[in-house]
């Protein structure tokens, strides 16, 4: 199955370029999906594994940080 996230990360530090950056980055490291950065959100897409997978290592590694952050996710199922 296919699947779209709209995917947004507020870290809670005055300096929240770096993170945002760092995070983005990683994303496309991911050969199996698509990432498609925007102003306010980056799009996620692929098979539901694969992005799934990719947003649970990269957001794991985030919150392992030092710096607390928030993520705001939608997702979007997009049928076989």
């Amino acid at each position: 199955m296919k699947v779209a996230v709209d995917i947004s990360l507020y870290p809670l530090d005055a300096d929240y370029v770096p993170p945002i950056d760092d995070f983005i980055a990683r994303l496309h490291a991911h050969q199996q999906i698509r990432v498609e950065t925007h102003a306010m959100s980056t799009q996620v897409s692929g098979d539901l594994a694969a992005v799934m997978g990719a947003l649970e290592q990269e957001m794991a590694r985030t919150f392992s940080g030092e710096l607390r952050s928030v993520f705001v996710l939608k997702v979007f199922g997009g049928g076989g």
